[in-house]
């Protein structure tokens, strides 16, 4: 592996029973079963584990009425990731399924997008449709980590370790970042909420919880061109991410598999 090729792995942590009106601004006509999926992400090559996302605990999950399959922390360590070791987590925004958790690397430098702290303190959490997704508690925790010198600001793009870039994208959440990994198989985009599911970006529909419309659908085509493919593309909360690609190694299907390997068709 040369020095900015990266592995990449998807960790599921939750998951959450819905019907698919209820990932579409204006409904679905199909009215499925939907659910989504929760997920951080391990990005590992020469520079040490780099995490994107910190996922939510039990208690939120009950708050949240989302269920809590394995602690983030234990999924981790079945691919050799020790919590209180990682330096680097990437937040890809500050919504409650994203960046709770927050005590659990207590080393760890943090890198966020300039617009999202604004975004999570400013005036648009006076509105309950806005604040919705943001958990207080979360927002005060990342406030702490800034005032003890451990936040990394981003404005737009931005390099975290060679091989591994962030890019504002915005839409869902007015700061939101996907990322941009150098792999063996490619450039592979981790979209998180720049695209829940596989079928935004395949037929342009759009998640309810969103800032900005415009953004949305104009994330999705910058996904693409970030990609090598877009089978390169990883959406956030998509169940079939798991059927997609292989387990990291026996016992873990279902689990944690590896998006640096090959899809399967």
């Amino acid at each position: 592996m040369s020095d900015d090729t990266h592995e990449i792995y998807a960790i599921r942590y939750g998951h959450h029973d819905r019907k698919s009106s209820e990932n579409f601004i204006g409904g679905d006509p199909h009215d499925m079963l939907q659910p989504l999926d929760f997920y951080v992400w391990a990005i590992v090559g020469p520079s040490g584990p780099i995490i994107l996302d910190t996922g939510f605990d039990a208690a939120m999950g009950k708050k949240r009425q989302r269920e809590l399959i394995k602690p983030v922390g234990e999924g981790l360590q079945k691919i050799g990731i020790d919590a209180d070791q990682v330096a680097t987590v990437i937040v890809s925004h500050m919504h409650y399924d994203h960046v709770g958790n927050y005590d659990l690397f207590p080393r760890a430098r943090y890198h966020l997008q300039d617009c999202e702290m604004a975004y999570a303190t400013g005036r648009c959490m006076c509105h309950l449709a806005l604040r919705m997704p943001f958990e207080a508690d979360d927002v005060v925790a990342m406030v702490r980590k800034v005032f003890a010198g451990r936040v990394t600001f981003h404005d737009g793009e931005g390099e975290i370790v060679p091989g591994v870039t962030v890019h504002h994208i915005g839409g869902h959440s007015k700061g939101l970042q996907s990322v941009r990994v150098k792999t063996r198989r490619g450039p592979v985009v981790l979209a998180a909420d720049a695209a829940h599911l596989y079928a935004h970006v395949e037929t342009g529909r759009i998640f309810p919880i969103t800032y900005n419309v415009a953004e949305v659908v104009e994330g999705y085509e910058r996904l693409k061109t970030l990609a090598a493919s877009p089978n390169h593309v990883v959406p956030g909360h998509d169940p079939l991410v798991l059927l997609r690609y292989p387990a990291a190694k026996a016992g873990l299907e279902g689990w944690v598999v590896r998006l640096d390997a090959e899809p399967r068709a």
